[in-house]
């Protein structure tokens, strides 16, 4: 029989077939058969519950991780099939949607990148024209400001579609880090100045507390760095911009680097804050974007094997954490 109910009916029917002979020879005086009945019935059930947890307990503990590994993003995994019966039938059905979600997800992917690069030629274009119209003195009052409205969307698409083609490269696998020894001290400063001219116009007020000793050299790929440390003053600037102020900050801390940024906004929704990672979500936040910002980050952290947290800081706003290994590096001297 294929089927667990069946099988699990019939070894109950024995057990209880063994018990009812074995309560016979008692009532007999066969106290000998009576023994061998009992002896019989607790292998039974001790051959039941190895039975039970090769055929279902097993089964239902790797069908549950790899529906933890679907829903964390790993789409098309599949496990295997031991018996043709109900775990054995679950089984099937959950590696066919994973193929399902898998060949979904690559199709989004394609057609993010496909969209992307078909949009950063016209956007382009539209930027540099917007840019040039600009400089014509012909060009004076409402139709000037309109002219300027024109090159900043553009400006903002652009980004947009830098981040979705990001974040297809990461889907497809095709995104590497370029490793080498990198002074992250430096790398954020470089980000700060070239963020901190913009903060200033806004009106936002940028502080960074360096770090009190030489940060050592730590394996990294700079430019992907820098992308993340841009990309969180951003949002610091976007979401925490109302209190008017950013602080940043660089420790070492025995074999890790932590950078740290804290807005004084209003801070994230509890409810809101385990999800803000996650890829597309945008949570109750009024700002406009792609919602895959705050993914990618986490994403190029993962990939140098660090750390980005974020969580809500006490009295108002965010602060982001990014934690790095210093391993293999080496005392840098400025």
């Amino acid at each position: 029989m294929k089927d667990l109910k069946n099988q699990l009916l019939l070894v109950s029917l024995l057990v209880l077939a063994v018990l009812l002979v074995g309560i016979w020879a008692i009532t007999r005086g066969l106290l000998l058969v009576a023994l061998i009945m009992l002896i019989f019935v607790c292998l039974c059930v001790i051959l039941l519950n190895i039975w039970f947890w090769q055929r279902i307990t097993e089964p239902i503990d790797e069908l549950t991780k790899l529906s933890r590994r679907i829903a964390s993003g790993t789409y098309g995994v599949k496990v295997g099939k031991k018996y043709n019966d109900e775990v054995g039938r679950l089984s099937d059905e959950l590696n066919i949607m994973s193929e399902k979600v898998a060949i979904a997800e690559k199709s989004r992917t394609d057609f993010i990148s496909q969209v992307s690069h078909e949009l950063r030629t016209p956007l382009t274009a539209i930027q540099g024209w917007s840019e040039t119209i600009a400089f014509d003195p012909a060009v004076q009052g409402d139709s000037l400001r309109g002219v300027h409205i024109i090159s900043k969307e553009a400006e903002r698409l652009t980004g947009m579609v830098s981040e979705m083609l990001e974040f297809a490269r990461i889907q497809d696998g095709r995104f590497n880090l370029r490793v080498s020894l990198v002074d992250i001290a430096a790398e954020l400063e470089d980000a700060l100045f070239t963020y901190g001219e913009l903060m200033k116009q806004a009106g936002i007020q940028l502080n960074y507390t360096a770090p009190e000793s030489d940060i050592p050299l730590i394996p990294a790929d700079s430019e992907r760095l820098k992308q993340v440390f841009l990309n969180l003053l951003d949002n610091a600037a976007k979401h925490g911009g109302d209190g008017k102020k950013v602080d940043v900050s660089l420790v070492e801390d025995d074999s890790r680097v932590e950078i740290s940024f804290r807005d004084y906004g209003k801070g994230i929704p509890t409810s809101e804050l385990p999800h803000v990672k996650e890829k597309f979500y945008k949570g109750s936040s009024k700002n406009r974007g792609t919602g895959i910002g705050l993914a990618v980050c986490d994403e190029i952290v993962a990939r140098h094997g660090g750390e980005l947290t974020i969580r809500n800081a006490d009295g108002s706003g965010c602060i982001v954490t990014i934690t790095l290994p210093c391993q293999n590096g080496e005392k840098h001297v400025k």
